[in-house]
Protein backbone atom coordinates (compact mmCIF):
# COMPACT_ATOMS: atom_id res chain seq x y z
CA UNK A 1 0.00 0.00 0.00
CA UNK A 2 1.30 3.67 -1.06
CA UNK A 3 1.63 6.10 1.46
CA UNK A 4 -0.34 8.09 0.04
CA UNK A 5 -2.99 6.06 1.37
CA UNK A 6 -1.45 5.05 4.95
CA UNK A 7 0.23 8.27 6.31
CA UNK A 8 2.59 7.73 8.77
CA UNK A 9 3.86 10.71 10.96
CA UNK A 10 7.45 11.21 11.84
CA UNK A 11 8.33 9.38 15.48
CA UNK A 12 9.13 12.53 17.43
CA UNK A 13 5.37 13.72 16.55
CA UNK A 14 4.04 11.10 18.96
CA UNK A 15 0.96 10.26 16.90
CA UNK A 16 0.08 7.41 14.29
CA UNK A 17 -2.20 8.39 11.37
CA UNK A 18 -3.91 5.97 9.08
CA UNK A 19 -5.71 7.20 6.17
CA UNK A 20 -7.84 4.63 3.86
CA UNK A 21 -10.23 7.47 3.05
CA UNK A 22 -9.50 7.25 -0.68
CA UNK A 23 -9.18 3.54 -1.26
CA UNK A 24 -12.38 0.87 -0.94
CA UNK A 25 -10.38 -0.72 1.85
CA UNK A 26 -11.47 -0.39 5.82
CA UNK A 27 -10.30 -1.12 8.95
CA UNK A 28 -11.01 -4.55 10.07
CA UNK A 29 -12.81 -4.86 13.48
CA UNK A 30 -10.04 -7.95 14.10
CA UNK A 31 -7.54 -4.86 14.48
CA UNK A 32 -6.98 -3.83 18.49
CA UNK A 33 -4.93 -0.74 19.74
CA UNK A 34 -2.54 -2.58 22.55
CA UNK A 35 -0.45 -0.84 24.68
CA UNK A 36 2.22 -1.70 26.86
CA UNK A 37 3.62 0.06 29.53
CA UNK A 38 3.29 1.70 33.09
CA UNK A 39 1.24 4.44 33.82
CA UNK A 40 0.42 5.18 29.94
CA UNK A 41 -2.67 5.60 28.16
CA UNK A 42 -3.13 4.75 24.16
CA UNK A 43 -5.56 7.13 22.46
CA UNK A 44 -7.71 6.65 19.47
CA UNK A 45 -9.42 9.02 17.15
CA UNK A 46 -11.35 7.03 15.10
CA UNK A 47 -14.13 7.82 12.49
CA UNK A 48 -14.84 7.74 8.95
CA UNK A 49 -13.43 11.26 7.85
CA UNK A 50 -11.16 13.76 9.44
CA UNK A 51 -13.84 15.06 11.13
CA UNK A 52 -14.54 12.26 13.47
CA UNK A 53 -13.65 12.74 16.94
CA UNK A 54 -15.38 9.14 18.54
CA UNK A 55 -12.21 7.91 21.06
CA UNK A 56 -11.12 4.72 21.86
CA UNK A 57 -8.68 4.33 24.43
CA UNK A 58 -7.05 1.77 27.25
CA UNK A 59 -4.94 2.34 30.39
CA UNK A 60 -1.76 0.39 31.19
CA UNK A 61 -1.25 0.67 34.87
CA UNK A 62 2.01 -1.22 37.11
CA UNK A 63 0.35 -1.84 40.25
CA UNK A 64 3.38 -4.29 41.49
CA UNK A 65 6.63 -3.35 41.96
CA UNK A 66 9.21 -4.49 39.53
CA UNK A 67 6.38 -5.39 36.59
CA UNK A 68 7.63 -3.24 34.05
CA UNK A 69 6.78 -5.97 31.20
CA UNK A 70 8.88 -4.54 29.28
CA UNK A 71 9.93 -7.11 26.60
CA UNK A 72 8.55 -8.04 23.01
CA UNK A 73 7.21 -11.35 24.00
CA UNK A 74 3.71 -12.15 24.16
CA UNK A 75 1.81 -10.72 26.67
CA UNK A 76 -1.42 -11.73 28.43
CA UNK A 77 -3.94 -8.96 27.87
CA UNK A 78 -6.11 -8.04 31.00
CA UNK A 79 -3.02 -8.46 33.16
CA UNK A 80 -0.79 -6.07 34.97
CA UNK A 81 1.06 -3.23 32.90
CA UNK A 82 -0.99 -3.90 29.13
CA UNK A 83 -4.28 -3.21 27.56
CA UNK A 84 -6.13 -3.28 24.86
CA UNK A 85 -8.93 -1.87 23.17
CA UNK A 86 -10.84 -2.73 19.35
CA UNK A 87 -10.91 -1.04 16.09
CA UNK A 88 -14.91 -0.20 15.27
CA UNK A 89 -15.32 -2.29 12.08
CA UNK A 90 -15.52 -0.12 8.58
CA UNK A 91 -13.19 2.64 9.82
CA UNK A 92 -11.38 4.67 7.26
CA UNK A 93 -8.98 6.98 9.64
CA UNK A 94 -7.83 6.59 12.68
CA UNK A 95 -5.15 9.05 14.69
CA UNK A 96 -3.83 7.23 17.92
CA UNK A 97 -1.00 8.64 20.29
CA UNK A 98 0.02 7.68 23.63
CA UNK A 99 -0.42 9.81 26.53
CA UNK A 100 1.48 9.53 29.89
CA UNK A 101 -1.03 9.90 33.19
CA UNK A 102 -0.91 12.67 35.15
CA UNK A 103 0.07 10.85 38.43
CA UNK A 104 2.42 7.79 38.65
CA UNK A 105 1.58 4.63 41.04
CA UNK A 106 5.08 3.70 40.65
CA UNK A 107 8.64 4.08 40.63
CA UNK A 108 9.32 1.96 37.65
CA UNK A 109 11.27 2.91 34.56
CA UNK A 110 9.00 3.61 31.72
CA UNK A 111 11.51 3.88 29.23
CA UNK A 112 9.99 0.46 27.35
CA UNK A 113 6.42 1.79 27.41
CA UNK A 114 4.53 1.47 23.61
CA UNK A 115 1.50 0.85 21.56
CA UNK A 116 0.70 -0.78 18.61
CA UNK A 117 -1.92 -1.82 16.31
CA UNK A 118 -2.88 -5.75 16.18
CA UNK A 119 -4.33 -8.18 14.14
CA UNK A 120 -5.97 -10.21 16.33
CA UNK A 121 -6.52 -13.12 14.20
CA UNK A 122 -2.87 -14.31 13.84
CA UNK A 123 -2.47 -15.62 17.00
CA UNK A 124 1.10 -17.09 16.80
CA UNK A 125 2.42 -14.00 15.43
CA UNK A 126 2.04 -11.51 18.17
CA UNK A 127 6.06 -10.43 17.46
CA UNK A 128 4.61 -8.98 14.25
CA UNK A 129 3.32 -6.11 15.94
CA UNK A 130 4.02 -2.69 14.81
CA UNK A 131 4.85 -0.38 17.20
CA UNK A 132 3.74 3.18 16.30
CA UNK A 133 4.29 5.31 19.35
CA UNK A 134 7.17 4.87 22.01
CA UNK A 135 8.07 7.10 25.83
CA UNK A 136 9.54 10.55 24.71
CA UNK A 137 12.19 9.50 26.56
CA UNK A 138 13.53 6.67 23.90
CA UNK A 139 11.63 6.53 21.18
CA UNK A 140 13.55 5.07 18.54
CA UNK A 141 11.22 3.43 15.72
CA UNK A 142 14.38 2.10 14.05
CA UNK A 143 14.84 -0.66 17.26
CA UNK A 144 11.81 -2.50 16.31
CA UNK A 145 12.44 -4.51 12.73
CA UNK A 146 8.89 -6.38 12.69
CA UNK A 147 6.84 -5.79 9.89
CA UNK A 148 2.94 -4.10 10.25
CA UNK A 149 0.20 -6.21 10.19
CA UNK A 150 -3.11 -5.19 9.93
CA UNK A 151 -6.61 -6.53 8.78
CA UNK A 152 -8.55 -4.52 6.22
CA UNK A 153 -12.48 -5.48 4.97
CA UNK A 154 -13.56 -4.63 1.57
CA UNK A 155 -16.53 -4.43 -0.21
CA UNK A 156 -18.93 -3.38 -3.28
CA UNK A 157 -20.17 -0.19 -3.47
CA UNK A 158 -22.64 1.24 -0.58
CA UNK A 159 -25.86 0.17 -1.80
CA UNK A 160 -26.99 -2.94 0.07
CA UNK A 161 -27.77 -6.16 -2.07
CA UNK A 162 -31.59 -5.25 -2.48
CA UNK A 163 -30.84 -1.42 -3.89
CA UNK A 164 -27.64 -3.15 -6.12
CA UNK A 165 -28.90 -5.78 -7.64
CA UNK A 166 -31.74 -3.31 -9.81
CA UNK A 167 -28.84 -1.77 -11.40
CA UNK A 168 -27.99 -4.74 -13.69
CA UNK A 169 -25.18 -2.92 -15.03
CA UNK A 170 -23.25 -2.55 -12.46
CA UNK A 171 -24.30 -5.33 -10.28
CA UNK A 172 -21.11 -7.80 -10.23
CA UNK A 173 -22.07 -10.79 -8.74
CA UNK A 174 -22.43 -13.48 -11.72
CA UNK A 175 -24.07 -16.57 -12.34
CA UNK A 176 -24.46 -19.62 -9.54
CA UNK A 177 -23.66 -16.80 -6.78
CA UNK A 178 -25.46 -14.74 -4.16
CA UNK A 179 -25.52 -11.69 -2.93
CA UNK A 180 -24.21 -10.78 0.94
CA UNK A 181 -24.47 -7.47 2.37
CA UNK A 182 -21.65 -6.25 4.01
CA UNK A 183 -22.94 -4.27 7.10
CA UNK A 184 -26.25 -2.78 7.57
CA UNK A 185 -25.09 0.68 8.91
CA UNK A 186 -21.56 0.78 6.63
CA UNK A 187 -23.64 -0.43 3.83
CA UNK A 188 -22.32 -2.23 0.44
CA UNK A 189 -22.56 -6.11 -0.76
CA UNK A 190 -20.00 -9.11 -1.25
CA UNK A 191 -20.58 -12.36 -3.62
CA UNK A 192 -20.33 -15.62 -2.39
CA UNK A 193 -20.72 -18.96 -4.65
CA UNK A 194 -23.89 -20.79 -4.18
CA UNK A 195 -24.22 -23.50 -2.26
CA UNK A 196 -23.10 -26.51 -3.83
CA UNK A 197 -20.94 -24.52 -6.14
CA UNK A 198 -17.19 -23.39 -6.03
CA UNK A 199 -14.78 -20.50 -7.33
CA UNK A 200 -14.69 -16.97 -7.90
CA UNK A 201 -18.33 -15.28 -7.69
CA UNK A 202 -16.80 -12.33 -9.49
CA UNK A 203 -16.14 -14.06 -12.85
CA UNK A 204 -18.39 -15.17 -15.33
CA UNK A 205 -18.62 -18.82 -14.71
CA UNK A 206 -16.53 -18.16 -12.03
CA UNK A 207 -18.73 -20.42 -9.86
CA UNK A 208 -19.06 -24.19 -11.27
CA UNK A 209 -20.72 -27.20 -9.27
CA UNK A 210 -19.29 -29.69 -7.36
CA UNK A 211 -21.42 -32.33 -9.34
CA UNK A 212 -20.66 -30.81 -12.48
CA UNK A 213 -16.93 -31.09 -11.79
CA UNK A 214 -17.29 -34.74 -11.32
CA UNK A 215 -19.28 -35.13 -14.55
CA UNK A 216 -16.45 -33.14 -16.38
CA UNK A 217 -13.94 -35.98 -14.68
CA UNK A 218 -16.29 -38.62 -15.82
CA UNK A 219 -17.08 -38.06 -19.10
CA UNK A 220 -13.28 -36.97 -19.35
CA UNK A 221 -12.49 -40.54 -18.55
CA UNK A 222 -15.26 -41.90 -20.54
CA UNK A 223 -13.85 -40.04 -23.60
CA UNK A 224 -10.19 -41.10 -22.75
CA UNK A 225 -11.39 -44.96 -22.36
CA UNK A 226 -13.28 -44.57 -25.81
CA UNK A 227 -10.04 -43.10 -27.58
CA UNK A 228 -7.91 -45.89 -25.75
CA UNK A 229 -10.47 -48.58 -27.04
CA UNK A 230 -10.84 -47.14 -30.61
CA UNK A 231 -6.67 -47.18 -30.91
CA UNK A 232 -6.95 -50.27 -30.03
CA UNK A 233 -8.98 -51.66 -32.42
CA UNK A 234 -7.25 -49.74 -34.96
CA UNK A 235 -3.94 -51.38 -34.07
CA UNK A 236 -6.04 -54.85 -34.57
CA UNK A 237 -7.29 -54.16 -37.39
CA UNK A 238 -4.03 -53.39 -38.93
CA UNK A 239 -2.47 -56.30 -37.13
CA UNK A 240 -5.11 -58.29 -38.99
CA UNK A 241 -4.55 -56.62 -42.17
CA UNK A 242 -0.72 -56.92 -41.63
CA UNK A 243 -1.59 -60.80 -40.57
CA UNK A 244 -3.20 -61.80 -43.71
CA UNK A 245 -1.42 -60.24 -46.08
CA UNK A 246 1.61 -62.14 -44.81
CA UNK A 247 0.12 -65.26 -45.37
CA UNK A 248 -1.41 -66.38 -42.11
CA UNK A 249 -4.69 -67.68 -43.41
CA UNK A 250 -2.61 -69.80 -45.33
CA UNK A 251 -0.51 -70.92 -42.82
CA UNK A 252 -3.24 -71.15 -40.26
CA UNK A 253 -4.54 -73.79 -42.62
CA UNK A 254 -1.33 -75.56 -42.87
CA UNK A 255 -1.37 -75.64 -39.07
CA UNK A 256 -4.84 -76.80 -38.86
CA UNK A 257 -3.63 -80.19 -41.30
CA UNK A 258 -0.42 -80.37 -38.45
CA UNK A 259 2.33 -79.72 -40.78
CA UNK A 260 3.18 -77.13 -38.74
CA UNK A 261 4.35 -78.51 -36.30
CA UNK A 262 5.16 -76.88 -32.93
CA UNK A 263 5.86 -73.38 -34.35
CA UNK A 264 5.18 -70.54 -32.31
CA UNK A 265 3.09 -67.00 -33.39
CA UNK A 266 5.25 -64.02 -31.60
CA UNK A 267 3.64 -60.96 -30.69
CA UNK A 268 5.32 -57.61 -32.17
CA UNK A 269 5.51 -56.70 -28.51
CA UNK A 270 7.95 -59.83 -27.83
CA UNK A 271 10.06 -59.01 -30.43
CA UNK A 272 10.52 -55.68 -29.65
CA UNK A 273 11.65 -56.03 -26.64
CA UNK A 274 13.98 -59.05 -27.46
CA UNK A 275 15.79 -56.80 -29.87
CA UNK A 276 15.81 -53.99 -27.75
CA UNK A 277 13.57 -52.06 -30.78
CA UNK A 278 15.71 -53.25 -33.11
CA UNK A 279 18.58 -51.73 -31.92
CA UNK A 280 21.55 -51.51 -34.79
CA UNK A 281 23.67 -52.63 -32.17
CA UNK A 282 21.89 -56.31 -32.58
CA UNK A 283 22.67 -56.86 -35.94
CA UNK A 284 24.19 -59.95 -37.09
CA UNK A 285 24.07 -60.71 -40.74
CA UNK A 286 22.40 -58.81 -43.39
CA UNK A 287 21.57 -60.50 -47.52
CA UNK A 288 19.10 -59.20 -49.77
CA UNK A 289 15.97 -61.02 -48.16
CA UNK A 290 16.56 -59.15 -44.54
CA UNK A 291 18.62 -58.18 -41.65
CA UNK A 292 19.03 -60.49 -38.97
CA UNK A 293 18.82 -59.55 -35.22
CA UNK A 294 20.11 -60.97 -32.17
CA UNK A 295 17.60 -60.96 -29.58
CA UNK A 296 16.73 -62.76 -25.99
CA UNK A 297 13.28 -63.96 -24.93
CA UNK A 298 11.65 -63.88 -22.12
CA UNK A 299 12.80 -66.75 -20.51
CA UNK A 300 16.83 -65.62 -21.32
CA UNK A 301 16.91 -67.85 -24.60
CA UNK A 302 18.74 -66.71 -27.52
CA UNK A 303 17.37 -66.51 -30.62
CA UNK A 304 18.17 -65.14 -34.44
CA UNK A 305 15.22 -62.66 -35.85
CA UNK A 306 15.18 -62.40 -39.58
CA UNK A 307 13.31 -59.10 -40.44
CA UNK A 308 11.91 -58.31 -44.33
CA UNK A 309 13.30 -55.51 -45.78
CA UNK A 310 10.41 -55.43 -48.21
CA UNK A 311 7.06 -55.94 -48.38
CA UNK A 312 6.78 -57.55 -51.77
CA UNK A 313 4.90 -60.52 -53.24
CA UNK A 314 7.51 -62.79 -54.61
CA UNK A 315 9.22 -62.48 -51.07
CA UNK A 316 6.29 -63.12 -48.54
CA UNK A 317 5.98 -66.18 -50.90
CA UNK A 318 9.74 -67.25 -50.07
CA UNK A 319 8.87 -66.18 -45.86
CA UNK A 320 5.44 -68.66 -46.15
CA UNK A 321 7.55 -70.76 -48.05
CA UNK A 322 10.52 -70.82 -45.61
CA UNK A 323 7.79 -71.43 -42.76
CA UNK A 324 6.12 -74.57 -44.13
CA UNK A 325 9.02 -76.20 -45.36
CA UNK A 326 10.84 -75.52 -42.51
CA UNK A 327 8.54 -76.62 -39.69
CA UNK A 328 8.39 -79.70 -41.28
CA UNK A 329 11.87 -80.46 -40.68
CA UNK A 330 13.77 -82.28 -38.17
CA UNK A 331 17.48 -82.82 -38.75
CA UNK A 332 20.77 -81.88 -36.23
CA UNK A 333 22.50 -80.52 -39.43
CA UNK A 334 19.08 -78.08 -39.87
CA UNK A 335 18.12 -74.77 -38.35
CA UNK A 336 15.22 -75.56 -36.14
CA UNK A 337 12.67 -72.53 -36.82
CA UNK A 338 11.48 -71.10 -33.36
CA UNK A 339 8.28 -69.19 -34.89
CA UNK A 340 7.28 -66.22 -36.51
CA UNK A 341 5.60 -62.85 -36.65
CA UNK A 342 2.89 -62.05 -38.96
CA UNK A 343 1.25 -58.91 -37.01
CA UNK A 344 3.75 -56.36 -38.61
CA UNK A 345 4.51 -54.48 -42.01
CA UNK A 346 7.19 -56.64 -42.59
CA UNK A 347 6.80 -60.62 -41.54
CA UNK A 348 10.08 -61.57 -39.29
CA UNK A 349 11.12 -65.31 -38.44
CA UNK A 350 12.84 -66.85 -35.07
CA UNK A 351 15.49 -69.38 -35.57
CA UNK A 352 18.20 -70.82 -33.07
CA UNK A 353 20.85 -68.43 -32.68
CA UNK A 354 24.10 -69.48 -33.92
CA UNK A 355 26.90 -68.14 -32.03
CA UNK A 356 30.04 -68.83 -34.60
CA UNK A 357 28.21 -66.89 -37.67
CA UNK A 358 28.51 -68.54 -41.09
CA UNK A 359 30.71 -71.05 -42.55
CA UNK A 360 32.02 -68.20 -45.24
CA UNK A 361 33.28 -65.76 -42.16
CA UNK A 362 35.05 -68.74 -41.00
CA UNK A 363 36.88 -69.49 -44.05
CA UNK A 364 37.48 -66.04 -45.40
CA UNK A 365 37.49 -63.45 -42.64
CA UNK A 366 40.99 -62.93 -41.81
CA UNK A 367 40.44 -61.51 -38.39
CA UNK A 368 38.44 -65.18 -37.59
CA UNK A 369 40.52 -66.27 -35.02
CA UNK A 370 39.26 -70.21 -35.55
CA UNK A 371 41.97 -72.61 -36.76
CA UNK A 372 40.51 -74.47 -39.46
CA UNK A 373 42.28 -77.82 -39.36
CA UNK A 374 42.08 -80.52 -42.07
CA UNK A 375 39.80 -82.91 -40.12
CA UNK A 376 37.58 -79.75 -39.13
CA UNK A 377 37.11 -79.26 -42.45
CA UNK A 378 36.15 -82.47 -43.49
CA UNK A 379 33.89 -83.03 -40.71
CA UNK A 380 31.95 -79.50 -41.96
CA UNK A 381 31.53 -81.28 -45.51
CA UNK A 382 30.90 -84.24 -44.40
CA UNK A 383 27.86 -82.49 -42.06
CA UNK A 384 26.57 -80.13 -44.92
CA UNK A 385 26.43 -83.72 -47.15
CA UNK A 386 24.28 -85.74 -44.39
CA UNK A 387 22.03 -82.48 -44.09
CA UNK A 388 21.48 -82.44 -47.81
CA UNK A 389 20.77 -86.32 -48.00
CA UNK A 390 18.51 -85.79 -45.20
CA UNK A 391 16.54 -83.32 -47.49
CA UNK A 392 16.62 -85.11 -50.91
CA UNK A 393 15.73 -88.14 -49.11
CA UNK A 394 14.70 -89.03 -45.77
CA UNK A 395 12.18 -86.35 -44.90
CA UNK A 396 8.65 -86.43 -45.45
CA UNK A 397 8.64 -85.33 -48.58
CA UNK A 398 11.71 -84.54 -51.25
CA UNK A 399 13.28 -80.68 -50.69
CA UNK A 400 15.34 -79.45 -53.22
CA UNK A 401 17.26 -76.73 -51.10
CA UNK A 402 18.31 -74.49 -54.43
CA UNK A 403 20.92 -71.92 -52.64
CA UNK A 404 23.57 -74.25 -50.90
CA UNK A 405 26.40 -71.56 -50.23
CA UNK A 406 28.93 -71.06 -47.59
CA UNK A 407 27.17 -67.77 -46.32
CA UNK A 408 23.70 -70.38 -45.46
CA UNK A 409 25.93 -72.56 -43.41
CA UNK A 410 25.49 -71.58 -39.79
CA UNK A 411 27.85 -72.71 -36.93
CA UNK A 412 26.49 -73.57 -32.97
CA UNK A 413 28.73 -72.95 -30.12
CA UNK A 414 30.67 -76.43 -30.94
CA UNK A 415 30.74 -75.65 -34.39
CA UNK A 416 28.28 -77.87 -35.52
CA UNK A 417 26.79 -77.14 -39.12
CA UNK A 418 23.58 -75.80 -39.48
CA UNK A 419 21.96 -75.38 -43.23
CA UNK A 420 19.67 -72.15 -42.88
CA UNK A 421 17.43 -70.23 -45.69
CA UNK A 422 14.92 -71.81 -47.16
CA UNK A 423 12.92 -69.25 -48.70
CA UNK A 424 13.41 -70.31 -52.20
CA UNK A 425 13.54 -74.10 -51.44
CA UNK A 426 10.89 -76.30 -52.83
CA UNK A 427 9.40 -79.90 -51.99
CA UNK A 428 8.59 -81.88 -55.01
CA UNK A 429 6.86 -85.37 -55.48
CA UNK A 430 8.77 -88.92 -55.15
CA UNK A 431 8.45 -89.60 -58.43
CA UNK A 432 9.58 -86.32 -59.65
CA UNK A 433 13.12 -85.72 -60.76
CA UNK A 434 12.69 -81.85 -61.65
CA UNK A 435 10.86 -78.51 -61.72
CA UNK A 436 11.09 -76.09 -64.28
CA UNK A 437 11.08 -72.64 -62.62
CA UNK A 438 12.69 -69.13 -63.24
CA UNK A 439 16.26 -69.33 -62.78
CA UNK A 440 16.83 -68.25 -58.83
CA UNK A 441 20.08 -68.35 -56.57
CA UNK A 442 23.68 -67.07 -56.20
CA UNK A 443 26.28 -66.17 -58.49
CA UNK A 444 29.33 -68.37 -58.47
CA UNK A 445 27.17 -71.16 -57.11
CA UNK A 446 24.34 -72.13 -59.18
CA UNK A 447 24.41 -75.05 -61.58
CA UNK A 448 25.27 -74.28 -64.80
CA UNK A 449 22.81 -76.56 -66.58
CA UNK A 450 20.26 -75.42 -64.80
CA UNK A 451 21.16 -71.86 -65.96
CA UNK A 452 20.86 -72.50 -69.56
CA UNK A 453 17.99 -75.01 -69.14
CA UNK A 454 15.71 -73.89 -66.25
CA UNK A 455 15.09 -77.21 -65.13
CA UNK A 456 16.63 -77.93 -61.64
CA UNK A 457 17.14 -81.37 -60.43
CA UNK A 458 18.70 -82.68 -57.14
CA UNK A 459 21.95 -82.66 -59.14
CA UNK A 460 21.92 -78.75 -59.00
CA UNK A 461 21.85 -79.05 -55.08
CA UNK A 462 25.28 -81.34 -55.52
CA UNK A 463 26.95 -78.52 -57.84
CA UNK A 464 26.11 -75.47 -55.58
CA UNK A 465 27.77 -78.33 -52.38
CA UNK A 466 30.77 -78.83 -55.11
CA UNK A 467 31.61 -75.29 -54.62
CA UNK A 468 31.52 -75.37 -51.30
CA UNK A 469 33.44 -78.26 -51.01
CA UNK A 470 36.08 -76.27 -53.16
CA UNK A 471 36.18 -73.24 -50.52
CA UNK A 472 36.92 -75.71 -48.11
CA UNK A 473 40.02 -76.81 -50.34
CA UNK A 474 41.08 -73.78 -51.32
CA UNK A 475 40.15 -71.18 -48.73
CA UNK A 476 39.18 -69.03 -52.05
CA UNK A 477 35.98 -66.77 -52.76
CA UNK A 478 33.65 -68.56 -55.32
CA UNK A 479 34.06 -65.15 -57.62
CA UNK A 480 37.10 -62.56 -57.34
CA UNK A 481 37.21 -59.72 -59.41
CA UNK A 482 40.64 -58.69 -58.15
CA UNK A 483 42.23 -61.72 -59.59
CA UNK A 484 43.03 -62.49 -63.82
CA UNK A 485 39.88 -62.77 -66.05
CA UNK A 486 40.90 -66.91 -65.83
CA UNK A 487 40.49 -67.45 -62.40
CA UNK A 488 37.52 -64.85 -61.16
CA UNK A 489 35.61 -68.23 -61.06
CA UNK A 490 36.63 -70.39 -58.25
CA UNK A 491 34.88 -73.80 -59.82
CA UNK A 492 36.02 -73.12 -63.32
CA UNK A 493 39.53 -72.14 -62.49
CA UNK A 494 39.28 -75.53 -59.92
CA UNK A 495 38.08 -77.59 -63.17
CA UNK A 496 41.16 -75.91 -65.17
CA UNK A 497 43.84 -76.94 -62.16
CA UNK A 498 42.44 -80.81 -61.91
CA UNK A 499 42.42 -81.09 -65.55
CA UNK A 500 45.76 -79.53 -65.67
CA UNK A 501 47.17 -82.13 -62.70
CA UNK A 502 48.42 -78.59 -60.71
CA UNK A 503 45.86 -78.90 -58.19
CA UNK A 504 48.41 -77.76 -55.88
CA UNK A 505 48.38 -74.36 -57.22
CA UNK A 506 44.81 -74.09 -55.85
CA UNK A 507 44.61 -75.84 -52.51
CA UNK A 508 45.07 -73.95 -49.04
CA UNK A 509 48.51 -74.49 -48.01
CA UNK A 510 47.61 -74.53 -44.96
CA UNK A 511 45.87 -78.13 -45.14
CA UNK A 512 49.10 -79.33 -47.66
CA UNK A 513 50.96 -78.90 -44.51
CA UNK A 514 49.70 -81.23 -41.99
CA UNK A 515 50.75 -84.11 -44.03
CA UNK A 516 46.92 -85.45 -45.49
CA UNK A 517 47.98 -84.24 -49.31
CA UNK A 518 46.21 -87.95 -50.30
CA UNK A 519 43.32 -86.82 -48.43
CA UNK A 520 43.13 -83.78 -49.74
CA UNK A 521 43.34 -84.72 -53.35
CA UNK A 522 40.74 -87.68 -53.24
CA UNK A 523 38.93 -85.12 -51.98
CA UNK A 524 39.21 -82.81 -54.69
CA UNK A 525 38.78 -85.54 -56.86
CA UNK A 526 34.94 -85.82 -55.12
CA UNK A 527 34.86 -81.98 -55.79
CA UNK A 528 35.21 -82.26 -59.44
CA UNK A 529 32.69 -85.08 -59.98
CA UNK A 530 30.08 -82.76 -58.22
CA UNK A 531 31.25 -79.99 -60.71
CA UNK A 532 30.96 -81.84 -63.97
CA UNK A 533 28.84 -79.74 -66.16
CA UNK A 534 26.36 -82.38 -67.34
CA UNK A 535 23.86 -82.99 -64.53
CA UNK A 536 23.78 -87.06 -64.95
CA UNK A 537 27.31 -87.64 -64.43
CA UNK A 538 27.89 -85.74 -61.17
CA UNK A 539 27.29 -88.37 -57.89
CA UNK A 540 23.95 -87.85 -55.77
CA UNK A 541 24.35 -86.68 -52.22
CA UNK A 542 23.74 -90.09 -51.18
CA UNK A 543 27.30 -91.22 -52.87
CA UNK A 544 28.99 -87.87 -51.67
CA UNK A 545 27.96 -88.25 -47.96
CA UNK A 546 29.19 -92.14 -47.90
CA UNK A 547 32.80 -91.18 -49.22
CA UNK A 548 33.57 -88.38 -47.50
CA UNK A 549 32.28 -90.21 -44.07
CA UNK A 550 34.76 -93.06 -45.27
CA UNK A 551 37.21 -90.41 -45.71
CA UNK A 552 36.81 -89.18 -42.27
CA UNK A 553 37.19 -92.82 -40.76
CA UNK A 554 40.22 -93.42 -42.54
CA UNK A 555 41.58 -90.08 -41.29
CA UNK A 556 40.47 -91.26 -37.87
CA UNK A 557 41.54 -94.54 -37.89
CA UNK A 558 45.43 -93.14 -39.60
CA UNK A 559 45.10 -90.70 -37.07
CA UNK A 560 44.67 -93.08 -34.19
Amino acid sequence: MSDSRVGITKPEERRLTIDLLKTPYRLSDDNWINAIGCDFMAVGIIGEDKRSSIRSSCAAICYMQGNSMCHYGPVSFGGDGCCRVPIPRGTTYLEANLTELSERRTNIDVSCSYSFIKYIKEVDSYSTGFPFMKNASDFRLDKVSEKPSMGLDWRIGVDNCKDAVKDHAKFVCQDNSDCVDFDATLGGYLCNCSKGYKGNPYLNLGCQGVGSGLGFVLIFLVVYWLYKLLQKRKNEMVKEKFFKRNGGLFLQQQANECTLGKTKVFSAKELEVATDDFNESRIVGQGGQGVVYKGMLYDGKLVAIKKSRLVEENQLEQFINEVVILSQLNHKNVVKLLGCCLETEVPMLVYEFMPNGTLFGIIHDQSSEFLCTWNMRLKIAADIAGALVYLHYASSVPIYHRDIKSSNILLDEKYVVKISDFGTSRSVAQDQTHFTTLVKGTFGYFDPEYFQSSQFTEKSDVYSFGVVLVELLSGQRPISFDKPEEERGLATWFLTCMEGKCVEKILDPQILGQGKKKEVILVAKLAQRCLNLKGRMRPTMKEVATELETFRISGMSSGV
